[in-house]
């Protein structure tokens, strides 16, 4: 009987990822991925976000997961998407390691973890740039904790995916997890 049951929920969550998937190649799906493993938690005393020397990097783990992540893109019919990321080096590097196409640097997904006063605002820019995006083809946006929990109320792990759908009134939904470790 375990075994059955258990057999049943894998499948069940087999047809929710693959559902999941599909979401992002269809119109008004986007993905939010928070970054791959760096080791710590937040930037060192005297962080410059143009100076990748004074941030918390990905580690050698983290590339790779950046790369396994972009794997599970191909896996899923999506080679090419839109990609978006904070400036945060550590973002650069996993929107780049996922090889799905050009990286634009956007600002509105930096993280605002060490100046806790900016994410109000932050998030309130955030919403209207994301209402006003293409979103007809894959899009992907690599960001940080602090950022998917303010557009999503999900906490994700280090390389997880979040896919959110655009409502047609606006507002953003959670329409699943995609976990990547």
């Amino acid at each position: 009987m375990v075994t059955s049951l258990a057999g049943l929920l894998l499948a069940s969550d087999g047809r929710a990822q693959s559902g999941l998937w599909a979401g992002l190649r269809a119109p008004d799906h986007f993905a939010l991925i928070r970054h791959a493993l760096a080791p710590g938690t937040f930037d060192p005393p005297g962080f410059r976000v143009d100076d990748c020397t004074t941030q918390r990097n990905l580690s050698a783990e983290g590339r790779a997961q950046a790369g396994r992540v972009g794997e599970l893109f191909r896996a899923n019919g999506i080679a090419a998407a839109r990609l978006y990321s904070s400036q945060w080096c550590r973002c650069l590097e996993t929107a780049t390691l996922l090889k799905l196409g050009d990286v634009s640097p956007q600002p509105l997904l930096n993280s605002f973890a060490q100046n806790r006063d900016r994410a109000v605002q932050q998030t309130a820019a955030l919403r209207p740039w994301i209402a006003g995006l293409e979103l007809s083809g894959p899009t992907v946006m690599v960001t940080h904790q602090v950022v998917i929990t303010a557009l999503s109320e999900v906490f994700p792990g280090s390389g997880e995916i979040v896919v959110m759908r655009r409502q047609p009134d606006g507002r953003l939904a959670v329409a699943g997890r995609l976990p990547t470790i």
